[in-house]
């Protein structure tokens, strides 16, 4: 297998490659293979092979949103290595390997408006869309037009409506389709202004999120309160802010320093003393460490407040 899988791509497969190596947690046991694809043909050969010889594979975009298992990966991680983008006119259209945060900068340099609020966002284009990625009052829907995905062997283009966007959700999460670039529309704007907003942007989530240590980014979505009548019933619970009142959602981050979980540690995971919202890896944290943690936040959020968090990260290798 892996001197086949380096007919495909070359000198880019590694074997029981750990993949702390490749996850913002710094977490994660060894991938049997991890193989780097730079084309469309190369991603459909390795699952090609992966098909022909029953070996299970896993996509992987920029590890940013992912909390791999203790043991690792008995099969091929596939990390997704397109990183071109192209703008035309106020049209951008980016492979799904480009940096969120590299796309946010190009598109303000170019003088356009729209994605200024992604420079904050950990990850990669493919996985953004594939999860409606989001921060700062933006998500990746707002500005899609359409994506091209590998379905079932062939390329296909999907429009916008046809992913069914959700807060943290699309279509895409229950499907085997693989994003492989995503079309953009955007606004002509001001090139210093919209430099300034990257720059305030990075400073705001410099002064609120721990960028100092391992981490996922944020650990769960936040709530989403599902009628008048649970409002009413939080309300005899929590002094619930106006912005989060009038959203009809609870900032996740918000409703785990209400109950005073901050600083909570289990091993070397460690619930953010910056940011409820953030499990960081203090050096030496396991999957295991992390997933107690989690198990720990979700009861206390359900018992105390009768609320059910649901993780925002994805779990690689635990099945």
């Amino acid at each position: 297998m892996t001197e086949a899988l380096k007919h495909i791509v070359g000198s880019r497969v590694l074997q029981d490659e750990p993949l702390s190596k490749h996850t913002n947690f710094r977490i994660g046991g060894p991938a049997k293979w991890l193989v780097e694809v730079r084309t469309v043909d190369e991603l459909k050969s390795v699952i090609a092979l992966a098909n022909e010889h029953q070996v299970p594979f896993v996509v992987f975009g920029g590890g940013s949103n992912t909390l791999a298992s203790d043991k690792g990966y008995d099969g091929i991680v596939i990390k997704i290595a397109m990183r071109t983008y192209e703008i035309h006119g106020t049209t951008v259209v980016a492979q799904a390997g480009v940096l969120s945060s590299a796309l946010a900068r190009a598109t303000a340099n170019a003088g356009l408006s729209g994605l200024t609020w992604a420079i904050s966002l950990p990850g990669t284009v493919g996985g953004a869309v594939r999860g409606n990625a989001g921060c700062f009052g933006g998500e990746m829907k707002d500005r899609l037009v359409s994506i091209v995905v590998l379905r079932g062997g062939k390329v296909d283009k999907v429009a916008k409506v046809d992913l069914v966007f959700g807060y943290r959700e699309s279509k895409l999460k229950h499907t085997n389709d693989i994003v492989l670039s995503a079309t953009f529309e955007l606004e002509q704007g001001d090139t210093q202004e919209l430099k300034a907003e990257l720059d305030d942007k990075l400073m705001k989530r410099k002064s609120s999120q721990p960028l100092d240590a391992g981490s996922a980014g944020c650990l769960f979505k936040n709530y989403e309160i599902q009628d008048e009548s649970e409002l009413q019933r939080l309300f005899q619970k929590l002094d619930i802010p106006h912005e989060m009142m009038s959203a009809r959602r609870l900032s996740a981050g918000w409703l785990i320093d209400q109950l005073d979980l901050k600083g909570t540690q289990i091993g070397q995971a460690k619930i953010s003393d910056k940011h409820g919202n953030f499990v960081v890896n203090l050096g030496g944290a396991t999957a295991d460490h992390v997933v107690q943690l989690i198990a720990l936040i979700k009861t206390r959020v359900r018992n105390g407040l009768g609320i059910q968090l649901e993780e925002e990260v994805a779990y690689l290798g635990f099945n």
